[in-house]
């Protein structure tokens, strides 16, 4: 059985954890955001006859940060892994990320496959269901695999959350996780993928790095294990970083989870392209 990875190390004579990511300051967009609102408030004050177009200016600076949002791969907003740092140690790597669980059923057989050929994945976990299933989790980690932040409760209003609300629900999975399994999240993916201006900020202050993916199979909604697989490894190359689910996965014609049927296939097919699976956290490492 694989052991578990260490814990992260903490600098000596404090209880505070050695950051991973350094701090980089509020992305561009967030600053022209902010910039814009300023200057349209200005003028509002300064010319309030033109209140229209003041109002129009906010209007169109909020449509535009909310599409950047709906894009998952986007990193206009901040820093977003969509595929692993381009470094000789990834040449011939993808990694599998696992979201929503764990799951008390499907989870345990996806450990099983994962084990059956030798494969480490990265589990995006939500916190509120991690701790109804403590067990799991340890056994999660005890076989090799990387536990990551996908918030506590899994909101569908996260991307529309105001920066104290995106704190308390990402810092409550961060302790979370970390109590249960032993080890700090380093990684966040956000609810269904969706941001928004205010979510780097907060993710550099508890040391998080937004991951997105590189290809998904739509495997919660789509019941064809066929089709996932194929948008899974069509273009596939290594670096690429895929997502599946393992809580929320559609059921097949089976009656299974299509994600039971669709990982043997995936994990034979990217070996047979010469590639190997790591996890995020392998793949930072230099």
């Amino acid at each position: 059985m694989n052991q578990p990875n260490p814990p992260l190390p903490r600098d000596a004579g404090s209880a505070e954890p050695v950051r991973r990511w350094p701090r980089a300051g509020n992305p561009p967009m967030f600053n022209a955001t902010v910039a814009w609102h300023v200057l349209m408030f200005a003028g509002w004050i300064f010319a309030p006859s033109a209140w229209p177009w003041w109002v129009a200016g906010i209007l169109a600076s909020h449509l535009v940060v909310v599409t950047i949002g709906l894009w998952p791969r986007s990193s206009l907003l901040g820093p977003n892994w969509t595929r692993l740092p381009d470094t000789p140690r990834n040449a011939d790597a993808v990694a599998l990320t696992i979201d929503d669980g764990p799951d008390p059923v499907v989870t345990p057989k996806v450990l099983d496959l994962l084990d059956a050929h030798g494969v480490r994945a990265t589990f995006f976990c939500i916190g509120a269901r991690a701790q109804r299933h403590p067990a799991l989790m340890r056994e999660i980690v005890a076989r090799g695999h990387a536990v990551e932040n996908h918030s506590q409760v899994h909101v569908h209003t996260f991307s529309v959350t105001l920066p104290r609300g995106l704190t308390r629900e990402i810092d409550a999975a961060q302790r979370t996780l970390e109590t249960l399994t032993g080890e700090r999240p380093m990684f966040f993916r956000a609810p269904a993928g969706l941001r928004n201006v205010f979510l780097e900020p907060v993710l550099q202050k508890l040391d998080l790095r937004l991951a997105a993916w590189t290809r998904r199979g739509f495997d919660t909604r789509e019941r064809n294990p066929q089709r996932v697989l194929e948008r899974l490894v069509d273009g596939l190359a290594a670096r690429d970083i895929l997502l599946v689910h393992d809580a929320t996965a559609a059921l097949g014609a089976s009656g299974e989870p299509v994600v039971l049927d669709v990982l043997p296939r995936l994990i034979e097919t990217v070996s047979a392209r010469g590639l190997r699976f790591v996890t995020l956290r392998e793949a930072r490492a230099e």
